[in-house]
């Protein structure tokens, strides 16, 4: 058997240069030339009492402010975790010539002085790794509005600490704008248009009574080919009266990978003149919110060429200069779309209507939507379910909200087949249906929690077309819950009327009314409670009308819903104490929200980040609604957690940027110790995208380092279909690696990654239900070994385990660029009375490729055009 990784974040790797190579944007406003050698005159000091950032604080009494207050008596300091970083803004660009750092004790052996135009996209101008500490004086060049000291390495077991942050340079500089309107009469598209008199084509044609406009929801984006590599230095946007209040200015060389290098969420429409400074083929104008109900209108856009005159103004929105704190609660944004009992059944089905036609067949839109309902009773509609959209019911339990009518999935989209039907899911609900029985056709990331259903519910689309397995949790079903052409299927928590059927792999734990364990014959494993569990925060209203989330409590040895008996047990945080985060929002903005203590809601949207999102505080709800999509553009982590108590993480999209991250999640530091078996970190509907959208990279998807965590419905999918796909395009070697110890997962979907799609080096870990489809795309065997193995199996536990546990695991394998190929195993694993395996089948969908046997050597080879299983019932 080959080793085991057990990952490890890379530190003092210099992303940020790495990014600009790799996407070939060159951002003008700064030039990247180490100079440490050089003596350049200091000039100016320029950063002292300047606003001023920090990824976190170690507490009150070290403020980042502290670093740039000119007094050597106080500092600023930062949690004990890698990276950290501390950030000024200069005001206006600023020729930079020299930094001065006055470490405090706890100094950092490794890191970078970065400068940036806006904010955003970071570009080294110093890197070390052998720092030693005191005072150091660093030559540099280069320019930039904003300089940052980004850590990633520690020189003790404290955080870092600086008595003084430094920057020297002269502010100004510049050759000058051209007057040209490089866009003028060039190719133009649109994510939409109102009609065909508003076309995309207006907004470049250079004549001020023609306009284009966009249909009626959120974002747009309008974008202009310049035909060829541009330097950019100012963009002039002419809004008619339906103007944007958020947008950014946004960058590419293939209209693929995008950068955005101005942003504003204060936008007053008019005539707005933007200084952004790139090089790039494509411009894009990128919309999140607003200012009416009308869609976006823009008479004009013009692109300046050159070098810019002023600075850039900076990346909104950006910490508050006065370092006041910022606020929690406030808007959740015009893609939360609320319905009141007092609507009419005809103006609601309108609204729903709208959504799902925009969004039936957008399987990598950028739209995204939440459709929720104030408690009370509903009449007369049908709530059809596309891609990114969820319903939900505003009621603290299921029965605060009553529909007369329908909330349906089907597969009408892709002619009767739901194997696709990704990225949407039903929440807290109770639902009567007209014709006695609900339609939830769907497949993987498609959640139904906290649903009361007054009737049947039917898993299969209308036809019974091919279904590819989901997930329900904390329902209940008065009737019959009919799979029919499921693939597999995963119930936990809840109550049920019967079960029909089932095809590969259903399992239940924790369900009322659950058939007998059959496997192989009936496809049925079934454990009579759920070892542990905490359902997934959720947004409702109080009496007062008031948003609040509710945190369900953590559960031992479950058996049917938290609500039977009543409220569901658990803590009401009020709304006020969530940063509310919104597209254009960066890392930086957050990570002073979480530094303050505020929890985390993104509404829904598309959130491009450059830096790592630090979860640091026991207890911390990061919450996503409407799929909340966050994208890595510049190969950071785009989330970190301490290895700190009850951490709940739910309802969030990571979807790979186009520059590798070596981790799209990571709970708890490499080498996490600590136990955290009475409040154990959750994460509920958490999806990991590469893939699909654009073309993404990530080595890792899941990284587990902490103790007891418990892992509640993922789905990890290395793309196989939509944009970017190519084993040598959107690589990503693991989808699931678990190194803490007593890790449940229970719902665990893993698919298509090019190494090991699970490996579990923790003790103590118990996986029930694990869905798996190996990589469809090795081009040949010779590039699917694991030396001397064919291929790799696909739920790895290390050699050095002696405890584990699961149940219900399906591995799949379709080889369809080279049906020969072989994979040895499905699972892998040592043999061990302690480290046991229920109910597995391994099946090769057509005879596209063959999978030897099931465990090890254990299980016959699944192979041939009949599609049948093979399986082994327990192992050892």
């Amino acid at each position: 058997m080959q080793s085991v990784p057990r990952l490890a974040v890379s530190r003092g790797r210099p992303l940020y240069a790495l990014v600009l190579a790799t996407v070939g944007v060159l951002l003008m406003a700064y030039l990247v030339v180490i100079g440490s050698s050089t003596a350049n005159a200091a000039v100016t000091l320029l950063s002292q009492g300047k606003p001023v950032t920090a990824s976190s604080v170690e507490n009150a009494g070290t403020p980042a402010t502290a670093a740039v207050d000119g007094n050597n008596g106080t500092r600023w300091s930062s949690a004990a975790s890698d990276p950290q970083w501390i950030q000024v803004d200069l005001g206006d660009t600023a020729t930079l010539s020299q930094v001065i750092l006055r470490w405090e004790a706890a100094y950092a052996t490794a890191f970078q002085i970065q400068a940036s135009a806006n904010g955003t996209s970071w570009t080294t101008v110093y890197s070390t790794t052998t720092s030693t500490g005191g005072v150091q004086t660093i030559n540099v060049t280069g320019s930039g509005r904003y300089v940052r000291v980004y850590g990633t390495a520690r020189a003790t077991g404290y955080g870092y600490s600086l008595w003084e942050f430094q920057v020297y340079g002269e502010i100004g500089g510049g050759t000058g704008c051209g007057t040209a309107n490089v866009a003028q009469g060039k190719t133009a598209t649109a994510s939409s248009v109102e009609n065909v008199g508003t076309p995309a084509s207006n907004a470049v044609d250079g004549s001020g009574t023609t306009r284009w406009s966009s249909a009626f929801a959120d974002p747009q984006w309008l974008q202009i080919d310049l035909g060829a590599s541009t330097p950019i230095c100012q963009v002039i946007l002419t809004w008619e009266g339906a103007y944007a209040t958020a947008y950014q200015i946004q960058v590419s060389s293939n209209a693929t990978s995008w950068t955005t290098v101005w942003s504003t969420t204060t936008g007053t429409g008019g005539t707005a003149t933007i200084s952004a400074s790139a090089t790039a083929r494509y411009v894009r104008i990128y919309m999140t919110a607003r200012a009416t109900g009308w869609g976006y209108s823009l008479w004009e856009v013009a692109v300046r060429s050159g070098t810019p005159t002023s600075p850039s103004p900076s990346v909104s929105p950006s910490p508050s200069p006065s370092g006041d704190p910022i606020q929690g609660g406030g808007s959740l944004g015009p893609n939360v779309k609320v319905f009141d009992p007092s609507m009419s059944g005809a103006t609601i089905q309108s609204q729903v209507d709208a959504v799902f036609n925009e969004m039936e067949s957008n399987q990598f839109g950028l739209q995204r939507y939440a459709l929720a309902f104030k408690p009370g009773t509903y009449s007369g509609f049908n709530a059809q379910i596309g891609f990114y959209t969820s319903i939900m019911g505003l009621g603290q339990n299921p029965g605060d909200v009553r529909i007369n009518g329908d909330v349906t999935v089907d597969a009408g989209w892709f002619q009767g087949n739901a194997t696709q039907n990704f990225w949407r899911s039903a929440e807290n609900l109770s639902v009567y249906p007209s014709a006695g029985f609900t339609r939830w056709a769907v497949s993987q990331a498609a959640p139904f929690r906290r649903m009361d259903i007054h009737g049947d519910l039917n898993l299969a689309p209308n036809g019974y077309g091919w279904a590819s397995g989901g997930y329900i949790a904390d329902s209940r079903v008065s009737g019959a819950v009919g799979p029919y052409s499921q693939q597999q299927w995963y119930t936990r928590d809840s109550q049920i009327g019967s079960w029909v059927n089932g095809v590969w792999n259903m399992v239940f734990s924790g369900v009322i009314g659950a058939p007998p364990t059959g496997f192989p014959n009936p496809v049925y494993t079934t454990l009579a409670t759920t070892p542990q569990s905490r359902e997934k925060p959720y947004l409702y209203l109080d009496g007062g009308g008031n948003y609040r989330v509710f945190v369900p409590s953590l559960r031992n040895n479950a058996s049917g819903t938290t609500w039977a008996g009543g409220s569901t047990p658990g803590t009401s945080l009020p709304l006020t104490s969530f940063y509310v985060a919104k597209p254009g929002d960066t890392a930086a903005r957050i990570n002073q929200a979480l530094a303050q203590g505020l929890h985390l809601l993104f509404t829904p949207g598309i959130y491009h980040i450059s830096g790592t999102i630090n979860v640091n505080r026991a207890d911390t709800v990061v919450l996503g609604l409407g799929y909340a999509t966050i994208i890595p553009d510049t190969g950071a982590i785009p989330m970190s957690v301490a290895d700190v108590d009850g951490v709940k993480i739910a309802g969030i999209l990571f979807d790979a940027g186009p520059v590798n991250s070596p981790v799209l999640l990571q709970l708890g530091a490499t080498g996490s110790s600590a136990s955290h078996a009475a409040n154990p970190t959750s994460i509920s509907d958490v999806f990991f995208r590469i893939g699909g959208a654009h073309a993404g990279k990530a080595t890792t998807s899941l990284l587990v380092n902490s103790n007891n965590v418990i892992i509640d419905h993922i789905w990890a999918w290395r793309g196989d279909h939509g944009a970017g796909i190519g084993w040598t395009v959107n690589t990503a070697d693991y989808g699931v690696i678990v190194n803490g110890n007593n890790v449940l997962a229970t719902g665990l979907f893993v698919e298509h990654y090019q190494k090991y799609n699970v490996v579990w080096n923790g003790q103590g870990g118990r996986t029930i239900f694990f869905q798996n489809e190996l990589p469809y795309d090795p081009p040949n065997q010779a590039a699917y070994m694991n030396g001397s193995t064919r291929g790799y199996a696909a739920y790895k536990v290390a050699d050095t385990v002696t405890s584990h546990e699961a149940w219900g695991l399906g591995v799949y394998c379709y080889f369809n660029v080279d049906p020969t190929i072989h994979a040895a195993r499905g699972i892998e694993t040592p043999v061990n009375a302690n480290v046991k395996f229920h109910s597995v089948s391994t099946v090769s969908l057509g005879g596209n490729g063959v999978i030897d046997n099931v465990i090890n050597t254990t299980g016959g080879p699944a192979q041939g055009t009949a599609t049948v299983p093979s399986t082994v019932t327990n192992f050892p």
